[in-house]
């Protein structure tokens, strides 16, 4: 969809079609809509003040306070940690972090409770030592949270200082937390303790240039991440059709902006995902339902993005929302949301090129977000309106999906995390 006005968007928390001071209500959404897609719904956006500091220690106790099944770390020999995302504030929605396990043969999930105390987490990470869990809380005020992995034990909460935090990652030396807040045009950095808590934010960067492009009223920053050198992190923002490239200091946990790399007016860029080997990296840009192709400077963290190419989808309105790349770099999976497909592309001139192949059902409603396992071997797709998770055999040869099972359902499933 080009104008940018989206009266029915679902990839991030507000449309540029606003409301009052051009920020769309999400809770318009569900009215509209109705009870039947209720479970689609975003969040409503939260009220009242936030306490910064630490927060809460809600271990795994559901809201009536018996406690909840034991830590997805010790589920039963042979399955792995599956961690999901929801909106616990949308009708329909979760009651906090999903638990679950999946089995790396068969693609089985089999829900093993909930993490309670972490309001709106619609995108996870983990900490590269895998004992601590981190959370976007997706809310006006927004804040990103800490969970104790070994006995959920919820370690905190600090506020990002913008609205509507929708991505964040963790630094590969481990020592800070980025996010990036949709509502409000923003990144933040935070430091990490050794126990894995958040200490207060060390900075925040607000993009308020260039002009915001065709039909966005603001900056509308979607992803934050660190590029594969590690001497770079890079801002994906939608709403100025805009990468940034910052030098993140790793004493201090400040930014320096280093280079900005320009997509084409009115594509909204939402998430950017690097090959292996670091010097290419692909764009899934939600606003014109096209991809392309960026080459990437280690050396001076310049990112050049290429020509647009076909989402590989056939439906009228379409949302691309990001794309997983398989750990040997041969194959590309991009998730359409309203096609409601996984395309799936030939990666070739060792990153530099893709070729569409082709596109399959996502068996679900909304593919808002997708995964591989660690080892490549399944894909998960969060179908965001369907509620569901789909789990996906990857043919390391060919790089075909084959449908592992019925779909897990997980209420407005909005981020998968397997481990």
């Amino acid at each position: 969809m080009g104008s940018g006005t989206e009266p029915a968007r679902w990839g991030s928390p507000h449309s540029a079609a606003a409301g009052s001071g051009g920020v769309w209500s999400r809770r318009r959404f569900v009215g509209a809509l109705g009870a039947g897609t209720a479970a689609a719904a975003l969040s409503g956006c939260g009220g009242g003040s936030r306490d910064p500091g630490p927060r809460g220690s809600a271990q795994g106790v559901a809201p009536d306070g018996t406690p909840a099944s034991p830590p997805a770390s010790k589920a039963p020999s042979g399955r792995h940690p599956l961690y999901l995302g929801t909106y616990t504030s949308a009708e329909g929605g979760g009651k906090g972090i999903g638990v679950a396990a999946y089995d790396p043969a068969s693609g089985r999930i089999t829900g093993r409770g909930t993490i309670t105390g972490v309001q709106d987490p619609s995108y996870l990470a983990v900490h590269p030592d895998g004992r601590t869990l981190y959370a976007v809380e997706e809310r006006e005020r927004g804040a990103v949270t800490a969970v104790r992995v070994s006995d959920r034990a919820v370690l905190g909460s600090r506020a990002t200082g913008g609205s509507h935090p929708c991505h964040l990652s963790v630094h590969p030396g481990g020592r800070w937390l980025l996010s990036a807040d949709y509502g409000s045009g923003s990144v933040a950095v935070h430091p990490i303790a050794a126990s894995g808590a958040l200490g207060e934010r060390t900075d925040r960067v607000v993009h308020s240039r260039p002009a915001p492009g065709p039909g966005q009223e603001g900056p509308h920053a979607h992803q934050f991440l660190t590029a594969p050198d590690g001497g770079h992190v890079l801002a994906v923002d939608l709403g100025t059709d805009t990468v940034y490239t910052y030098r993140l200091d790793e004493r201090s946990g400040t930014l320096t902006e280093v280079a900005r790399a320009h997509a084409r007016p009115g594509a909204g860029p939402r998430h950017l995902t690097f090959h292996p080997k670091g010097r290419y990296a692909y764009l899934a840009n939600e606003v014109d339902d096209t991809v392309a192709v960026c080459a990437y400077e280690p050396a001076t963290g310049r990112l050049t993005i290429g020509a647009s190419q076909s989402t590989g989808a056939k439906a009228d309105t379409n949302y691309p929302a990001q794309f997983a790349v398989t750990p040997d770099g041969a194959y590309a999976y991009l998730a359409n949301r309203g096609d409601n497909t996984l395309a799936r592309y030939a990666v070739e001139a060792d990153g530099a090129r893709l070729r569409l192949l082709g596109t399959v059902p996502a068996e679900g409603d909304f593919p808002r977000q997708i995964a591989l396992s660690p080892d490549g071997g399944l894909l998960f797709a969060a179908n965001q309106r369907s509620g569901t998770v789909s789990v996906f055999r990857v043919d390391g040869t060919s790089g075909d999906l084959r449908l592992a099972g019925e779909p897990f359902a997980s209420p407005v499933a909005v981020c998968a995390l397997p481990l």
